[in-house]
């Protein structure tokens, strides 16, 4: 299956690698943590897409966002869901070497799936991280 090409918003591009995200879902927030921990050099930015007006300069549509992360590049390439992951993986120098995995025939489509999955049932799964 080739790999879908990423979208380009019409909205001006940020100056990092953005990550828009669902703010009230667990896995997210628990995903979004992971990758906080990850992110030693503070090379992207987290918003969640509750932020209107935050999201509203990205031009991406808000079923798109509540359907899936996605992950805006500063030169305006948007990876949506498992899309995303190879790309943060790039981001993060203790993580690059994990990225060429996603060239794997089947990877990509196996983690598009999988993502899916998560993201039909991820309110039905975890609501929130516990204490916050």
């Amino acid at each position: 299956m080739p790999q879908r090409a990423p979208s380009t918003p019409l909205a001006a591009n940020p100056k990092h690698p953005t990550l828009i995200y669902d703010g009230e879902c667990g896995i997210c927030q628990q995903a979004v943590a992971l990758l906080r921990r990850w992110d030693r050099e503070h090379v992207l930015h987290y918003i969640p897409f509750q932020d209107a007006v935050a999201v509203a300069r990205f031009g991406i549509a808000l079923p798109a966002l509540a359907a899936a992360m996605h992950l805006v590049l500063p030169d305006g390439r948007v990876y949506p869901g498992a899309d995303a992951i190879p790309e943060l993986l790039r981001l993060f120098s203790g993580k690059r070497w994990l990225a060429p995995l996603f060239w794997i025939p089947g990877v990509l489509p196996l983690a598009r799936r999988i993502y899916a999955q998560l993201a039909m049932r991820r309110h039905c799964l975890v609501r929130s991280i516990p204490g916050r």
